[in-house]
């Protein structure tokens, strides 16, 4: 959510902004209301004060033994008036409110304005030491299969995915699930000893006001799964008659639940930088992904990933955001994967990041490089929403900053790896940091 005193001072310049995003905010209709809502709350102050002037006079003339009947008379209308503006002012304050929640954040001043992909601006390349850029994509003598048929050979099941569940579910077993169950256990392992996260067991469920103070909702509805929770309400003889629901949602990320662990309160400056990671499963409609991806594992309703997360004060973030990155990095480096990062355009930052980094991984059968993690510092934007604080060092009160990256998405480094380490008979080398995780396995073959 953006600063209301910001868009109040400034509109224009939160127009211009946001639209290049691509974001068209009707600056006109936002004036209205607002126009509307100070004139309905200076309407309301001043009514209270005349009834505050009101029972003084009423009871200065009582003191006195004056007639004060014609000054009852009107401060007993007063209450009536002020429910109505109370009322109109509510109505006026839930459109501001509704305005604020729709607005993407404004994008910071090193992102690259745009709103395509195109104008995403790559910076730099890394490739393990055996793999040099002049030859990177043809050290293998021979053709590189895809990670379904790769996948298939040890366990992959697309089909018995498809049975159960319809579309863009997957079933592994055997030795690909275990490859699968080792990728999350050595970055959970990687993050937590060597960077310094608290590892997190959280919710998958959640309400939706969690969703809308991380920003997924109410923009997003369209891509999450919901569930609807039932509460009977039964007669002494234990008889139905009748029911409430509320409708809640599977996570589409941890992201949701770390960073909403520290909503609705005020942290001390002491306790920060927080730095939180989890390896859940992720639930997404892909309502917008106009079928892209449907074979294979790389674009799934249900998905895991392992998230990092840091909750800052705002001086700190920026250099928050290049640490996160750098440990979203690591894995892929220790993994040995070809990999680029590349800084977004504007338009083509999700909805609550200032600034962000894709880390995109090397996939041989597409000759092409495929997302495998995004990294974004969403300032105060959360924050606001969630009204999530803490104590500065002068005391007061402020916004805490939050920054949020995959660290990495499982499946998709699955596909990585399947694809990256395949050899001529079909058989896949375990990366070197994978083996212990394998039973020292070296070799999978089928």
């Amino acid at each position: 959510m953006l600063d209301i005193g910001f868009l109040r001072s400034d509109p224009q310049k939160v127009a211009k902004s946001l639209l290049s995003r691509g974001f068209d905010f009707n600056v006109n209709e936002f004036e209205r209301v607002e126009f509307n809502r100070k004139k309905i709350q200076q309407e309301t102050e001043s009514l209270q004060a005349r009834r505050n002037v009101l029972a003084k006079q009423i009871g200065f003339l009582k003191s006195q033994n004056l007639d004060a009947d014609e000054l009852i008379l009107e401060s007993q209308s007063i209450p009536g008036q002020l429910k109505d503006l109370e009322k109109e002012l509510s109505n006026y304050q839930i459109l501001i409110n509704d305005i604020l929640l729709s607005l993407p954040n404004l994008p910071h001043s090193t992102v690259p304005l745009g709103l395509t992909d195109k104008e995403n601006i790559e910076i730099r390349r890394w490739y393990p030491e055996n793999v040099f850029p002049e030859n990177k994509f043809t050290k293998k003598d021979f053709d590189y299969k895809d990670h379904i048929s790769l996948g298939e050979r040890l366990g992959l099941d697309l089909t018995t995915g498809v049975k159960m569940s319809g579309s863009r579910f997957s079933f592994m077993r055997g030795k690909v699930a275990r490859l699968h169950r080792a990728l999350s256990q050595f970055m959970l392992d990687l993050h937590v000893t060597q960077h310094g996260y608290t590892e997190c067991y959280t919710p998958y469920i959640v309400n939706s006001s969690t969703l809308i103070g991380t920003g997924q909702l109410p923009k997003f509805k369209e891509d999450m799964f919901s569930v609807r929770k039932y509460t009977n309400h039964c007669n002494q003889d234990s008889s139905i008659v009748g029911d409430d629901y509320e409708d809640q949602y599977l996570i589409s990320t941890s992201e949701i639940t770390l960073i909403g662990s520290v909503s609705d309160s005020i942290v001390s400056l002491e306790e920060l930088p927080i730095k939180l990671t989890a390896h859940t499963p992720c639930f997404r409609s892909e309502a917008g992904s106009g079928g892209r991806d449907i074979k294979g594992i790389i674009r799934q309703h249900q998905f895991d990933k392992v998230e990092l997360v840091q909750i800052v004060e705002p001086k700190r973030s920026y250099d928050v955001l290049e640490d996160v990155l750098s440990h979203a990095e690591r894995v892929l480096q220790l993994l040995e994967l070809p990999y680029r990062v590349v800084l977004l355009s504007s338009g083509d930052m999700g909805f609550c990041a200032a600034k962000t980094y894709d880390l995109e991984v090397w996939l041989p059968s597409q000759q092409n490089w495929r997302e495998i993690s995004s990294v974004s510092n969403c300032e105060s934007f959360q924050a606001r929403r969630m009204k999530a604080r803490f104590r500065n060092s002068n005391g007061s009160v402020e916004y805490l900053h939050t920054i949020n990256g995959s660290g990495l998405a499982v499946g998709r480094s699955l596909v990585a790896v399947l694809e990256n380490y395949q050899n001529s008979d079909g058989s896949i080398t375990v990366p070197v940091v994978l083996r212990a995780y394998m039973g020292g396995e070296s070799i999978l073959t089928p």
